[in-house]
């Protein structure tokens, strides 16, 4: 599945499929969507983050990017234990360990993308006593919201991002382009 700007947080998971398309955080969506199929209950937790985190996808729409944006970050339980999507691929250590660069959202890898290869860290769990790892994008982290059974709870509480009227104009002019760095409008 490719990936787009999108706008519209609460979008169908079946039309992110049919459209063969999506945003990070509808692709999160689809993964949470098949994990539930598959029997493991998903959750996810809301973070107001930081629009700076975004300025260098946006080079110069960087006035139109909202001061906080919303991210659902899901979560899987496996056995007993809750999963961060961080984590999916391997614990946080590790991928640390094989990219030490961090996830800057600079490069033409999207958020969703980085995770199979790159520490995501919304925590602060790759702090060690001294200081801070790359990974770390806790400082970006406005506000925790807590843990939401869907993330069309923690939408239904928090609201998305954009107002209707801005997801509508934001989504005719970047929907269809591909995200990543090099795509970004500039």
């Amino acid at each position: 599945m490719a990936s787009v700007y999108a706008l519209n947080d609460t979008q169908p998971v079946s039309r992110t499929l049919a459209r063969g398309v999506g945003s990070c955080s509808q692709r999160l969506a689809v993964l949470e969507a098949v994990a539930r199929a598959g029997g493991i209950s998903t959750r996810v937790r809301g973070f107001l983050v930081d629009g700076s985190f975004w300025y260098s996808r946006f080079p110069r729409l960087r006035r139109l990017v909202p001061d906080m944006v919303l991210l659902a970050w899901p979560e899987f339980r496996t056995g007993q234990t809750w999963l961060n999507v961080s984590e999916l691929y391997a614990p946080l250590d590790a991928l640390s360990a094989a990219n030490p660069q961090g996830f800057t959202n600079t490069g033409p890898q999207t958020l969703f993308e980085a995770l199979s290869s790159t520490a995501v860290d919304w925590d602060g769990s790759t702090c060690g006593s001294d200081s801070c790892s790359s990974f770390d994008l806790s400082a970006l982290v406005r506000e925790d919201l807590g843990r939401f059974s869907s993330r069309d709870e923690l939408f239904a509480a928090h609201g998305q991002t954009l107002c209707p009227p801005a997801r509508i104009i934001g989504g005719a002019l970047l929907g269809r382009r591909a995200a990543g760095a090099a795509d970004a409008p500039s």
